[in-house]
């Protein structure tokens, strides 16, 4: 979705040679994975983190283009709404300690972006749904004014036909129709990028898919929205909703633009590209204009239409260094804090490629949708939902709540990241912090909550909701995690 496109009004034409193109692409991706040797490279993690811009009274602050500017860093990124950066780290090899050098590059970045904002009034949130979010920050308005993003509206309100329905059940349910998508822009992520060699992938993703429901229950950072309180990680639900092409009438089926998945791999990456086109019909029909390369195309079509299928676990593949695929994990949320999203990262990271090394009989033996029922559950529930999960014996499969689960899998964590030659020193404390934040119950959604009720004995609702939040940032500028926190 980062690709700058020349235009934002597309015709039928433009729809037909965007679909000719994509066919072309899917050819010409089957031949390079038939090559030998494509894609063979060592294992590389990056990262992709999305983050708030609030003002001194911890409100959205729609200034993303002038902090941008200010800070004049290429890897600080618009997104979709005026109060919403991307920060993107660099790629770098899991041998050894890339952890320490993820947040080394984040922590950078983070602060030549906060610097840029406090020339104007702001400061930087690290957090799934901002809390003080109200209906004025989610109009057309407030989306930024890049072509791609308005192009975008403009290709999912073609397909939709209808207003957008929000309905998310909690503690205090939310129904609410929009026109626009600008309600996806409410959505902050922290996104992990592993390289996969070609004959890996179909294992790799299978475990990346199990893996996802644990990491993200014991990582919950959105229990807020819209001053209601919902699920512990609200964003899944908001943001699959918020995106749904679908239209309204129910003549259009499948799956969601957004969701988890049809079923275990089994065709390798692409089987996904291949349903990601013949599933989705295209929102950016930008045809490109660069020479075809018969040795590193591009596939910039595909990579453009697959930008726009938010697979929770998605397929990339990228024609640098000669050509590889990755694992899109975008699952997790952005904060508490960058000790927490690093120990987040290593969780899941580390359990998928021990996942990737076990018989894959776990694949028969779990129905999909019972791993597809565990991720929503995750996300509703966080640490109490009951997660099904292989017992590693012929055709068995037993459920536990997350709370349980979550420590039994952390030994596996830790063997997948050494496996992989990740240094000890490196891994072990993230995985601490993980073992320690089931150990208190206290994720960044728990201590959300917990502030919230505390500052809300004598305060309105929207009050309360800047009170947490702005200790919420006091806690969070310390750097320490959030199972620490008072």
């Amino acid at each position: 979705m980062g690709t700058e496109i020349a235009g934002e009004e597309f015709g039928e034409r433009d729809y037909a040679r965007f679909r000719e193109r994509l066919e072309q692409c899917l050819s010409d991706l089957g031949e390079l994975l038939a090559r030998p040797g494509f894609g063979a490279g060592p294992v590389t993690i990056g990262a992709e983190l999305e983050v708030c811009l609030v003002d001194d009274a911890v409100r959205p602050l729609p200034r993303n283009q002038a902090v941008r500017a200010l800070a004049a860093d290429p890897r600080i990124a618009l997104e979709l709404t005026r109060y919403n950066l991307e920060l993107n780290a660099s790629p770098v090899p899991l041998a050894g300690c890339p952890f320490t050098v993820l947040a080394g590059e984040l922590g950078q970045l983070l602060a030549r972006a906060g610097a840029a904002a406090r020339p104007h009034q702001g400061r930087i949130a690290l957090i799934g749904i901002l809390p003080t979010l109200r209906p004025a920050h989610l109009d057309l308005g407030m989306v930024t004014d890049a072509a791609r993003y308005r192009a975008l509206d403009r290709g999912l309100r073609r397909l939709h036909q209808g207003p957008f329905l929000i309905r998310i059940a909690g503690e205090e349910p939310l129904e609410l129709a929009t026109e626009h998508v600008t309600i996806e822009g409410a959505n902050t992520s922290f996104q992990l990028h592993l390289r996969v060699a070609p004959a890996d992938f179909t294992r790799v993703y299978n475990a990346a898919q199990l893996a996802t429901a644990p990491a993200l229950a014991v990582a919950g950072n959105s229990p807020t929205f819209l001053g209601r309180r919902l699920w512990e990680e609200t964003r899944i639900a908001l943001f699959k909703q918020s995106i749904d092409d679908r239209d309204g009438s129910g003549l259009r089926r499948g799956p969601s633009r957004a969701a988890f998945g049809t079923g275990w791999l089994r065709g390798g990456a692409l089987e996904l590209f291949t349903e990601g086109v013949r599933r989705h019909e295209p929102l950016l029909p930008f045809v490109s204009d660069a020479p075809p390369h018969r040795e590193n195309p591009g596939l910039d079509e595909l990579r453009l239409h697959q930008g726009t299928v938010w697979r929770w676990n998605r397929a990339v593949y990228d024609p640098a260094a000669g050509g590889h695929l990755r694992i899109e994990m975008r699952a997790l949320p952005a904060g508490p804090t960058v000790t927490d999203m690093l120990a987040n990262a290593a969780f899941l990271i580390g359990l998928t490629l021990w996942l990737a090394g076990q018989d894959e009989r776990w694949t028969y033996a779990l129905p999909f949708e019972r791993a597809d029922h565990g991720f929503y559950r995750a996300a509703q529930q966080g640490l109490a939902a009951e997660l099904s999960w292989p017992a590693w014996a012929p055709d068995r499969v037993r459920t536990v709540p997350a709370a349980d689960l979550i420590p039994e899998l952390l030994p596996a964590a830790r063997q997948g990241l050494l496996g992989a030659g990740v240094a000890a020193a490196e891994a072990d404390p993230l995985l601490g912090v993980i073992g320690a934040r089931v150990a208190s119950g206290q994720t960044g959604a728990a201590w959300q909550r917990a502030s919230l009720a505390a500052a809300e004995q004598d305060r309105s609702r929207d009050e309360a909701l800047a009170v947490m939040l702005g200790r919420y940032l006091s806690h969070a500028d310390t750097g320490r995690p959030v199972h620490t926190w008072t």
